[in-house]
């Protein structure tokens, strides 16, 4: 896929959500931050779709719902980027076998091993 040079290199995030909701909802904002930093334009579906009033992660159906149309924005971005530090949750590795599967571009990052974490 061809971009113009001015253009920002549009990712999507993929990092946990389950579990430990707090900790992982302030993870997924350092990661957006670092992307951000990075020059990128971030996309995190699941920073977006789980607020009070839209969707409950809670909810089998409403959080099907949420993974496909997150997993929609894969079709539209330049990279898909997992963020590993906390590890893997299985929404993490379903969008990665969705990615793999579809060709897409896949980028790995650790947080810890840059100075963009610093503000975290």
């Amino acid at each position: 896929m061809s971009r113009p040079a001015d253009r920002m290199v549009t990712v999507v995030i993929e990092s946990p959500y389950a579990g430990d909701v707090e900790r992982n909802v302030a993870y997924a904002r350092a990661c957006v931050r670092d992307s951000l930093s990075r020059g990128e334009a971030p996309f995190a579906s699941h920073l977006i779709y789980t607020q009070p009033g839209v969707y409950d992660d809670n909810v089998p159906a409403q959080r099907a719902r949420g993974i496909e149309a997150g997993l929609a924005y894969h079709r539209v971005c330049d990279r898909v980027v997992f963020y590993m530090d906390l590890g893997w949750s299985r929404g993490m590795l379903a969008a990665h076998e969705a990615a793999f599967a579809a060709g897409l571009v896949l980028e790995y990052r650790l947080l810890r091993s840059h100075d963009h974490d610093r503000g975290r």
